[in-house]
């Protein structure tokens, strides 16, 4: 894997999918891979972050660089890693 710096490219890049996933839908997705049988809790009186966490990811396509994992994909196979 090559290393980048923003000194090799003059600038940071934001590293995505460009996709958008609520807290909630990761949270969801976690549960579902991993077998979580019981109920995810939420608080609603606590603040709940930025509204939207989406990146943008141009600079990093007109690197010629995009993600060749999907997230649900990524995290199995950390899950299945971490088990062994």
């Amino acid at each position: 894997m090559n290393k980048y710096d923003a000194t090799d490219i003059g600038e940071f890049v934001n590293i995505g999918t460009g996709k958008d996933l609520t807290i909630n839908e990761l949270a969801e997705l976690i549960k579902e891979i991993v077998g979580f049988k019981s109920e995810i809790v939420r608080d609603s009186s606590k603040p709940d972050g930025t509204p939207q966490k989406l990146l943008n990811v141009d600079r990093l396509h007109k690197l010629g660089l995009e993600n060749k994992i999907e997230i649900e994909k990524g995290i199995k196979r950390d899950y299945d890693w971490y088990k062994k």
